[in-house]
């Protein structure tokens, strides 16, 4: 079909494995999502409760600013992607979508309390990483040798995990040191964030890859340089299963925020507690990040992919119970934190050595935008049953989604992995 199998030698390096999936780029990649996620987490982790328990937003309207902040990212990740292909550019691209992140932290600053502005800041934030997120993961993806891009995302995981470890510490401290002045927390997000575009200025190094000379038997030629060619990425079975799991499995997950939401109003803790929820996950992550990425190496990144699912449903089943107590909220918070150590950037690393070198970024960002539009869809659906229905019954159809999705996309998943190890094999 279209995409090429074909693979760029690699330089055998010294040093044992470490160094071969630690390299300098990765290392580099890592420490600036971990700054930027201090910033973006100190946000998020105080977000929801300053919505909904402070400005008492309806959760039908959280559900659509939670799915409008998730799917925003949709088309810009797309545009950011294909740009940074079209220029072979994805540091500078990458660097753009850093920036505006940074100023949509200092803009939170002059909407005060409008619902809005806030709105509006959040979608600046999520522009930013829509345009950035793609060509990093391009970057991280030819920085390492693709027999061990599961351990280099695991790597590059594990850096931008602490970040999110810290950012809601960090809001923590903030908030008990002024008197909860959600004000203050802006400014230290916006100085952190400005950190990160330094950073990647200075030490990410921009990649380009070696196209092949020729295309695989039974390939079209390439028409270089369209965005019609983009699209034509799904023509590609393999590449189009993988965008259809994706996507199932997209529209069975909502948002964190109601994760941490229902928690908080079934245990009734207090508000300036909400922050620690984020820690507990990122904590979690932290430690299941690089040792997932290897695992997915060795048994296959799709079974790991459909292992973190499993484990999300089985968060949404223990949000339908009445427990209470801490280990109530341990148990999910530690199962949310394995789901995403099993799927961030496992389905990046699944996805990225069938793609063909000139528009990696571009399919990507094509896998990426599939995700971001189903979970607009996903969080709006769960806000609507739990604002006129009740929360119980949002938790019970969130895990009865992901039960139907899963059958499905394993289909699609395997399928799409037999087919490139064949293919690359062959």
């Amino acid at each position: 079909m279209y995409l090429s199998t074909v693979r760029t030698p690699r330089p055998k390096t010294g040093g044992g494995t470490l160094r071969r999936v630690v390299t300098g780029n990765v290392l580099a990649l890592g420490l600036v999502s971990m700054v930027t996620d201090v910033s973006s987490e100190m946000v998020t982790a105080i977000m929801p409760a300053y919505l909904v328990l402070g400005l008492h937003l309806s959760m039908v309207g959280y559900g659509v600013v939670d799915g409008l902040y998730q799917g925003i990212t949709a088309v810009t990740r797309l545009i950011g992607g294909y740009v940074a292909d079209r220029l072979r550019a994805r540091k500078l691209v990458a660097g753009m979508g850093y920036g505006l992140s940074a100023l949509a932290k200092l803009g939170l600053l002059t909407v005060g309390r409008s619902i809005g502005g806030i709105s509006a800041m959040l979608a600046v934030d999520r522009i930013g990483k829509g345009v950035r997120t793609a060509p990093r993961d391009a970057l991280i993806s030819v920085s390492a040798p693709p027999d061990a891009l599961g351990a280099a995302f695991g790597v590059h995981r594990t850096m931008d995990a602490i970040g999110a470890f810290l950012g809601p510490l960090v809001a923590l401290l903030v908030l008990s040191a002024t008197g909860q002045a959600y004000d203050a927390v802006f400014v230290v997000s916006f100085c952190i964030a400005v950190l990160g575009v330094i950073l990647l200025a200075l030490f990410v190094r921009e990649r380009t890859d070696t196209l092949p000379t020729k295309e695989r038997p039974g390939e079209p030629l390439r028409a270089h340089g369209t965005f019609l060619e983009a699209l034509n990425l799904l023509r590609d079975n393999r590449f189009r299963r993988i965008q259809l799991a994706a996507i199932l499995l997209g529209l069975v997950t909502v948002g964190d925020g109601f994760v941490y939401l229902t928690l908080q109003q079934r245990e009734d803790f207090p508000v300036h507690w909400f922050p620690l929820l984020a820690v507990g996950l990122n904590l979690v992550y932290l430690a299941l990040a690089g040792p997932v990425g290897v695992l997915a190496d060795r048994i296959g990144r799709w079974r790991v992919v459909l292992g973190g699912h499993v484990a999300l449903l089985l968060v949404y089943v223990s949000l339908t119970g009445g427990a209470a107590g801490w280990f109530a909220v341990l148990i999910p918070i530690a199962l949310y934190g394995v789901f995403y150590a099993a799927t961030d950037g496992v389905l990046m690393a699944l996805a990225g050595p069938v793609l063909p070198t000139h528009l990696r970024t571009t399919g990507i960002a094509l896998l990426q935008t599939g995700q971001a539009l189903a979970y607009l869809v996903s969080s709006v659906a769960f806000g609507a049953i739990w604002q006129f229905d009740s929360r119980t019954h949002a938790a019970w159809a969130a895990a009865v989604g992901v039960l139907i999705a899963l059958p499905f996309s394993a289909l699609l998943l395997r399928r799409a992995a037999h087919q490139a190890e064949v293919l690359t094999t062959s």
